[in-house]
């Protein structure tokens, strides 16, 4: 199919085509297959707890206060107090923005426990169909996956499909922090893959961060594979609209705005993450140096500059991702408005080469992997641009890189 630069004509043709689509499915699944409401969840309960209650008496502060305030509390506590509240609050504390992130490891390693016990019991739930004991078995071994010495555990919510968020390498006293925002079908169970693995968020994080060492030797990198919100289910009614990038926005910006320390961070946005970054680039701290998107379907403006924030912004797109093919447009909520790789957007366009379709551009060996590196590692004038000159690395002179000598 051709791209949306075509004939105009053409374009309104498929706009009907995609808004037909869209209103056949509302009309047969109804607004309400967009989210159903859960009733009081794990979290929900662990945060009212933590609302009721003390430590030597005094009233535990406001889970939802900012990060600073937050921070200066926890640290105003004895390690012993810090690790008793862990235990006592362990989902409120892990998924805390301002608690210190050792600590966030900790109490979501507890809640991981808590909930593998749980989900062992169900596999042998004489209640629950066959179906129902294998989703229990396959979520205890995900639980104790997550469990493996060594991985840090940033955020961790078992409710529904589940939320989790990864950290690789040191966060405290990173010189650089990347964080990797993944699209539709992430959760708990799809948040890591035996086969495929650099299409799941667990690979990219692991091999962005190796290819960042490779770029810059001496630069101290924290990825962060983030698969804490709610992403849409298939390529339905959510992945059209802009609902769950929304919700994201609000979670995403809340944890960018706790990060430890002061170092530069880069979002790497994949497919719908990228509608998500680009519903949060406004509110976005201003630490945040850069803005990069891959097989985007669009970040709900027509141009780079609307997205209302001063950060670098790049785009890539492999020759054979089928995304190319969606209509790059907005009517009525429905859509994501234009294309990130066009000329007109105003993004910076990077090499995409080797990139494996829509889901392989963190495939080692890649372009786009040495691209997103690059950005990481703030080595912008190593980057590749998608055209054989030098555009993408305009105006870039003088800017700043970490790590190297």
């Amino acid at each position: 199919m051709t791209s949306f630069d075509a004939s105009p004509p053409l374009n309104v043709w498929r706009a009907l085509l995609a808004l037909a689509v869209v209103f056949v499915m509302l009309a047969t699944t109804g607004w309400t297959a967009l989210r159903t409401h859960r009733e009081t969840t794990a979290l929900q309960a662990s945060l009212t707890k933590w609302e009721h209650g003390s430590v030597h008496g005094l009233q535990l502060p406001d889970p939802q206060a900012s990060p600073a305030l937050l921070t200066r509390f926890f640290v105003s506590l004895t390690p012993q107090d810090r690790d008793r509240l862990a235990h006592r609050y362990p989902l409120a504390v892990g998924n805390m923005n301002g608690a210190p992130v050792e600590l966030r490891y900790r109490a979501n390693h507890i809640a991981l426990e808590q909930q593998r016990r749980v989900e062992k019991k169900r596999m042998h739930d004489p209640r629950l169909t066959a179906a129902g004991q294998q989703d229990a078995g396959r979520r205890m071994h995900r639980y104790e996956a997550l469990m493996t010495k060594g991985r840090q555990i940033l955020s961790f919510d078992p409710d529904g499909d589940g939320r989790v968020a990864e950290v690789f390498g040191d966060l405290p006293r990173a010189q650089r922090i990347s964080v990797i925002v993944p699209g539709v079908d992430t959760d708990l169970l799809t948040f890591q893959k035996t086969n495929r693995q650099y299409t799941a968020p667990v690979g990219m994080a692991r091999a962005l961060h190796k290819a960042e060492h490779a770029a810059s030797p001496g630069t101290r990198t924290a990825v962060i594979a983030w698969a804490d919100y709610t992403a849409p289910s298939g390529l339905g009614v959510d992945a059209a609209t802009g609902t769950a990038a929304e919700l994201g926005a609000v979670r995403l910006n809340a944890l960018l705005r706790a990060l430890p320390g002061e170092a530069p961070v880069s979002m790497f946005c994949h497919s719908y993450g990228s509608v998500l970054c680009g519903v949060a680039a406004h509110g976005m701290p201003a630490r945040v140096a850069d803005i990069a998107v891959a097989a985007s379907p669009g970040m709900r403006v027509e141009k780079a500059a609307d997205l209302g924030t001063s950060v670098r912004v790049w785009a890539m797109r492999d020759a054979t991702d089928w995304i190319q093919d969606v209509p790059y447009l907005e009517l009525g909520g429905l859509g994501h408005g234009a294309d990130p790789v066009s000329s007109s957007f105003g993004a910076r366009v990077l090499s995409a080469q080797d990139a494996l379709g829509h889901a392989g551009y963190f495939e080692p060996g890649t372009d786009s992997l040495r691209n997103l590196a690059d950005i990481g590692v703030g080595e912008y004038g190593a980057v590749t641009c998608a055209h054989d000159d030098d555009g993408c690395r305009a105006d870039l002179s003088g800017t700043s890189t970490a790590g190297r000598a």
